[in-house]
């Protein structure tokens, strides 16, 4: 049972358990006695998204590596997915993201590649709390190390991306919104590079307003700004960049499962794709969307690294999440904002259709999500009332419907999702669920 690490890598308030100094460069002391009875010569890459805590992490991390010997290459500002690609195409034993994502900039964490630019399994993570906790618990004080950002990494990571797309973007006006984020000079480099005429907002951040009312979560102001300019699309990108949200040229939200539909339609036609890696939040409408094209979909559990995880097992192609965090396997190994972007704009030029035309069959069944702060989390069996009213939803909707209750692998809640045919039914079996769990967690 790991203890620090959660679905996505360490995560809380910078400067605090988890994520305090101590802890941090316990991190770096870990990942060195990790890698170097398997690498000669080692060399690690940190990079970080914009929030104001992210130097001062990665200098502890890259002190714990230097005392195990092993040299640290700072990316600088990047994206996640842009330092996994880093990881698995330089000379580097390993990478490590200083992100928390979506999360608000008082919040950091710390993911982990390994060379091959996959998150590192459960396992491993596992294994790395071990070390972890023999250095935090040996009273030794933490020696930081001074970093200097090496300008050329980044640039590699927009080649990559431009190689990706030689038709180019000519001709497409793209609206995107960075997230005050790891995106806010990438995403115009790339759009940029491949002839597109780019609007970029928030991209101005300051340490403090990553993911502030902007972003994949908050889409209003891009919808409002699409609207405003007649652009061809806009696109929202959250903190890291690992995942994207799209708004058509008609204000329409365009979420991760409609992405997954125009995508794996694309894939079926050029690669004879077969079937979708999702999670059991994507919506009941795109399995039976993709149903109707023949396409098969597989659910796994909620976070890229498990879809990641089925998709090498199934050798798929296209797996994906409906929070924005697309896996085009031919090219990345991990969720990529800024490929998903490049991969609908592709569609979208190919097929001389828009987005509203490419996710018009996608019919969304009504969805609750709510989100229950829980003091401690127990098996969900031995819940009898929880157990009763999820019985009982199931009951109400048959195959019409679903019901997830899982706990975040981030922060202290259980997430309860209902979907069905009928919105007042689903809201007040989520609800009905959620007061269950209050009343014996919360």
């Amino acid at each position: 049972m790991r203890q620090l690490f959660g679905t996505d890598g360490i995560r809380g308030i910078a400067g605090e358990y988890p994520l305090d100094r101590p802890t941090t460069f316990a991190v770096g002391v870990a990942l060195a006695q990790w890698i170097g009875t398997n690498h000669l010569n080692p060399e690690v890459v940190i990079g970080m998204d914009t929030r104001e805590s992210g130097p001062w992490i990665a200098e502890h991390v890259a002190g714990g590596l230097a005392q195990g010997g092993v040299r640290a290459r700072n990316a600088g500002l990047i994206t996640t997915p842009g330092l996994a690609y880093v990881a698995r195409t330089g000379p580097f034993a390993a990478g490590v993201m200083i992100s928390a994502s979506h999360n608000p900039f008082q919040d950091n964490g710390i993911k982990i590649f390994d060379h091959s630019g996959f998150k590192l399994p459960d396992q491993q993570e596992h294994a790395l709390e071990g070390y972890i906790f023999a250095w935090t618990g040996s009273g030794k004080s933490p020696a930081p190390q001074r970093l200097v950002v090496d300008e050329g990494l980044d640039r590699a990571y927009v080649e990559h991306l431009a190689s990706t797309l030689p038709a180019g973007l000519s001709g497409m006006k793209i609206v995107a919104d960075a997230a005050n984020g790891a995106a806010s000079y990438l995403a115009p480099a790339v759009f940029e590079r491949l002839g597109a005429k780019v609007d970029c907002i928030h991209c101005a951040p300051d340490g403090k307003n990553i993911n502030l009312d902007c972003g994949a979560l908050h889409v209003e102001s891009l919808r409002r700004r699409v609207l405003d300019t007649s652009a061809t699309l806009g696109v929202a990108f959250d903190g890291d960049a690992d995942r994207a949200i799209f708004v058509s040229h008609s204000g329409k939200i365009v979420d991760g499962d409609a992405v997954l539909l125009l995508a794996a339609c694309r894939l079926q036609s050029t690669r004879g794709l077969k079937e979708v890696v999702s999670t059991v939040m994507s919506n009941l409408g795109l399995e039976r969307a993709l149903g109707r094209h023949g396409i098969g979909m597989v659910r796994t559990p909620v976070g890229d690294k498990y879809v990641l995880e089925e998709m090498i097992r199934r050798d798929a192609l296209l797996g994906g999440e409906q929070s924005g965090h697309v896996i085009f396997r031919e090219y990345a190994t991990t969720g990529d904002g800024l490929l998903t972007a490049l991969r609908v704009c592709e569609v979208m030029r190919h097929s001389g259709r828009d987005l509203d035309d490419l996710t018009a069959e996608l019919e969304i069944y009504p969805q609750r999500l709510v989100n229950v702060r829980v003091k401690e989390r127990r098996p969900l069996e031995d819940l009898t009332t929880v157990k009763e009213e999820i019985r009982r939803t199931e009951a109400e909707f048959g195959d019409a419907g679903r019901v997830v209750v899982r706990f975040s692998g981030t922060e202290p809640l259980a997430r309860v999702m209902v979907e069905g045919p009928k919105l007042d039914r689903v809201e007040h079996f989520a609800e009905s669920i959620a007061a269950a769990i209050r009343s014996e967690l919360g």
